[in-house]
């Protein structure tokens, strides 16, 4: 499973490798233009004979389109035969060496989008066993040539050897691989593959597949610009590309990753029980036809079932503009939600009723049980690349103003790649009739720092021209000195006078302030990432930066054993603790359990690696939880104690929370499922964590089980702000007027509320979870965590989230347009169903929480039990398994932070 890497030269422009229309007919067309010499002499009854050439041309052909269908094709005297050979329980073929899939996993894998191979990790070389169609189209390979062989063909002479070493070790040792590298298609072409490689594994452990997904991304790539420097040590590009795509690819080979392990198809000929199930999961919802939307709960479109056709269908991944967008299916059985029904003369019935339907748990639903353990938060895009215009930020401070970021619009625009783009000065847009006046006029700008807006005629990279509107916008840091230039280009051919040969007055002055806000936007964008410009020390300052007690936890033993040290004048580090325990890992870093050496108090240290949080583009991000986490002072939020860094970490000191994830709680249940008091517990204290967080400003944007933990007592805590937003907020105080007839002692208390009004449109958080208004990137703000809380309630009481698809895409076309439905199986309350269905209002606007804050949610009628003022002090009601805590165990060897892995816990894709 080899294939290959970096350059120093820019790939070409593949060619478009387009599928003949008949290329999966198991007998092609001759081509017309050899018609005479496929009829050759006749014989003489009349018939034609054909030449041995055609023959043998033929029969490639079909052995070609055989082989793809894993038949075996051999050559009679008489005619050709094709036959499926008999295959072995693992699915090779017995008499022709070869190895193949076997038919059920081939038939899965043939409903799949990406673009994959799957090798055979018990022969020697790892040889392919099977290549989706996108692998042929890509490569330009043929399957004869593919099956059966290692990947290392793609290979060639710029190929990164590194990376292939890399590539190696990964399949050597059955873990998973993700880089990018330089390959070659069968025409010599290079282009960039992103490459990622995953092991399957039988029940035993051992590797038995590999599964290798590619994706081109010559066009979007920073290429060998990603090696490209500054004198501070830092990378010259603004944003680390190939962290976005991995991100991407991520997502989309877990839906391959899952077929191979489940062999089931997502579409059927035959339609039977099984079949019934998989068509009743609607993967893929579409807005209904306006006489049967109307029918539909309000606020929400009612999605139509697609034909098989549609549901196969999913975004190119080759060379894809990587929208920003995008786990299994719903495993819904029975009838489904889309189904006309007559409702006349019938009652009106609360929308939450009509959307309890007949649906049972399956075999489907228990998998996705299964598979939720790799819910990851993902950060697909800040608010900077969100911005879908065409514009450019260039770095003055660096030798030439080279360009640092490019909009993917703007590679649209011009016909670059980014690899082309990036590190260069703009003139490269210039051409024979750019007038060199203009030109002039905005290297003064640029010299004297001042914004300017000109237009001017440019060139693509194909030598097209256009009428450019262009604004450059000089952008200071808070000292007011100048950071970057933000250059902005508007499209104007269409637009010109041809008299004038330029814009018109008023078609100018609409356009100049198009573009002007736009570079607004931007300024406003850049400023939530760090200067590029840095010292690395001082992108890391804040983590060395003391932290003192908040006035509730100032007394507790945690802090006064951490002030026993600090008094003293020592530095709290990473010597001061012991490791005892690993609690889990992420993309980024990993958490343990420490011990304050010599006093017995636990802690739980989160250690985040400085490089992979640089080249992951997380280096704001975890600037950002320390902000955050230092200001906290509440019950059900963590509290931080120290905070510091070593020479390749940062680390956070909090509370150690013996109680484990409440997602680990919820898993252990019967059912996988809350009982309906449990579920409101849990519920009312996030609600409270929650009202604290917007009342400082903060939107936490990353709820879900995993994020939630349990302390001792079985209260929770909310955890992990890597992704959280931190804004301005002003808490109101509205006092309810009444009639004047009654009277004032009868006056209800105002209410408070603190909602942040902020908005952002970076693309984060964990994608079963993700509110609407972040996947369509028109901004959001704090409302998406009344989202989120609805989503958590459904999960707690109906053991799944209710949106989730085979796949991200899915995932997300299902938030956009899936109807919501409560299983009838599993009772719960209509006071329970109506709040999870008015925090899950696709209109931010009209969500519950949106206007009044956490106070209108806790007047709903699901939470008339819980005495709010009292909340910390309730016992958690029972639950079916109870909490059992988590601690130092007398019996585990001591271990430091020098012995192997200890501080590196890598995480497993799969």
């Amino acid at each position: 499973m080899e294939s290959s890497a970096s350059s120093s030269k820019v790939p070409q422009k593949s060619p478009s490798h387009k599928e003949p229309v008949d290329k999966w007919m198991a007998f092609g067309k001759s081509p017309s233009s050899n018609a005479a010499a496929t009829v050759g002499a006749e014989n003489d009854d009349g018939s034609h004979l054909i030449t041995d050439n055609v023959k043998r041309e033929q029969q490639s052909l079909i052995e070609e389109r055989a082989a793809e269908w894993g038949l075996d094709v051999r050559n009679s005297s008489e005619s050709f035969v094709v036959e499926a050979t008999p295959r072995t329980s693992e699915g090779e073929y017995q008499g022709g060496g070869v190895p193949r899939v076997s038919q059920d996993l081939k038939d899965a894998l043939a409903t799949l989008q990406q673009t994959f191979v799957v090798s055979d990790a018990t022969k020697p070389d790892y040889p392919i066993m099977y290549a989706s169609s996108g692998f042929f189209t890509m490569t330009g390979y043929s399957s004869k040539e593919v099956i059966g062989r290692n990947c290392r063909f793609l290979q060639g002479a710029e190929t990164d050897q590194n990376e292939v070493g890399k590539i190696r070790d990964a399949v050597r040792t059955g873990t998973s691989y993700c880089g990018r590298l330089l390959n070659y298609k069968k025409d010599g072409t290079p282009f960039w593959n992103l490459l990622t490689v995953t092991p399957i594994k039988d029940d035993s452990g051992k590797t038995i597949k590999f599964i290798g997904m590619q994706v081109e991304v010559s066009k979007y790539t920073e290429g060998v610009v990603e090696k490209a420097l500054r004198p501070n040590g830092l990378p010259q590009s603004l944003i680390r590309y190939d962290a976005r795509q991995k991100e991407e690819a991520l997502g989309s080979i877990t839906e391959v990753v899952q077929t191979v392990k489940h062999r089931r198809p997502h579409n059927h000929d035959i339609i039977g029980e099984d079949e019934k199930e998989e068509k009743s999961k609607l993967d893929y919802m579409l807005p209904k036809a306006a006489e049967i939307e109307s029918m539909s709960a309000p606020g929400r479109q009612t999605p139509l079932l697609e034909s098989r056709s549609d549901l196969s269908r999913s975004n190119s991944v080759q060379d894809s503009k990587p929208r920003k967008s995008a786990r299994a299916s719903l495993g819904f059985k029975g009838r489904s939600s889309s189904v006309t029904r007559t409702h006349e003369n019938q009652p009106t019935i609360e929308p939450e009723v009509l959307m309890t339907k007949d649906i049972e748990r399956t075999d489907s639903w228990d998998r996705a049980q299964m598979e939720r353990h790799m819910r990851q938060g993902i950060d697909l895009a800040t608010t900077l690349e969100r911005i879908e215009k065409n514009f450019v930020i260039t770095d003055p401070r660096l030798p030439d103003n080279p360009i640092i970021f490019a909009s993917d619009s703007f590679l649209e625009l011009t016909e670059f790649t980014r690899e082309e783009i990036l590190g260069r000065n703009c003139r490269f847009l210039q051409g024979p009739e750019t007038d060199q006046g203009t030109v002039s006029k905005i290297r003064d700008a640029i010299r004297e720092q001042r914004e300017i807006t000109v237009q001017l005629i440019n060139y693509t990279k194909s030598g097209k021209k256009f009428w450019n509107l262009f604004h450059l916008q000089p952008m200071r840091d808070q000292k007011g000195e100048l950071q970057y230039f933000i250059g902005v280009q508007l499209d104007g051919s269409d637009h010109v006078e041809p008299l004038r040969n330029r814009l018109s007055e008023r078609t100018e002055q609409k356009s100049a302030k198009l573009v002007k806000a736009t570079a607004e936007n931007v300024d406003g964008a850049v400023r939530e990432l760090p200067d590029a410009n840095s010292r690395p020390e001082d992108l890391w300052a804040i983590h060395s930066q003391p932290v003192f007690p908040k006035p509730h936890m100032k007394y507790s033993s945690c802090w006064s054993a951490i002030q026993k040290v600090t008094t003293s004048g020592e530095r709290i580090g990473l010597n001061h603790f012991s490791p005892i325990r690993p609690l889990g890992c992420g993309d980024t870093g990993s958490v343990h359990l420490v011990e304050l050496k010599g006093t017995g108090e636990l802690y739980a240290m989160k250690a985040m690696d400085k490089l992979v949080m640089l080249n992951r583009n997380k280096v704001h991000r975890a600037c950002i939880e320390r902000d955050i986490i230092s200001l906290l002072d509440h019950p059900f939020l963590p509290t931080l104690y120290s905070s510091f860094q070593t020479p390749t970490h940062v680390c956070l000191i909090t509370d150690f929370c013996p109680g484990g994830e409440l997602f680990a709680l919820l898993d252990k249940q019967p059912l996988k499922i809350f009982k309906e008091e449990s579920a409101r517990f849990y519920a009312a204290e996030v609600v409270i964590g929650l009202e604290y967080l917007h009342c400082l400003g903060i939107i936490y944007r990353d709820l879900k089980p995993e994020n939630l933990l349990l302390q001792k007592d079985g209260h929770v805590v909310l955890t992990d702000f890597d992704l959280s937003l931190k804004t301005s907020c002003k808490p109101q105080i509205i006092k309810h007027s009444l009639p004047k007839k009654r009277r004032s002692r009868s006056q209800p208390p105002p209410t408070f509320v603190a909602e942040p009004v902020t908005q952002s449109n970076s693309f984060v958080g964990t994608e079963e979870y993700i509110a609407p208004e972040i996947i369509k990137g028109g901004g959001h703000s704090s409302a998406i965590d009344w989202w989120a809380l609805g989503i958590l309630l459904y999960e707690m009481l109906y053991g799944r989230t209710p949106f989730r698809g085979k796949n991200r895409q899915k995932t997300f076309a299902n938030i956009l347009y899936k109807d919501l439905t409560f299983p009838s199986s599993i009772p719960v309350s209509l006071a329970a169903r109506q709040l999870i269905h008015a925090l899950l209002n696709r209109d931010p606007a009209s969500r519950l929480g949106s206007n009044g804050g956490a106070s209108e949610i806790k007047e709903h009628s699901f939470f008339r039990e819980i005495k709010w003022p009292l909340i910390r002090c309730m016992n958690p009601p029972p639950l079916d398994v109870p909490l059992q805590l988590i601690g130092k165990e007398s019996n585990v060897k001591d271990v430091t932070w020098e012995d192997d892995g200890v501080l590196v816990q890598s995480m497993e894709l799969f």
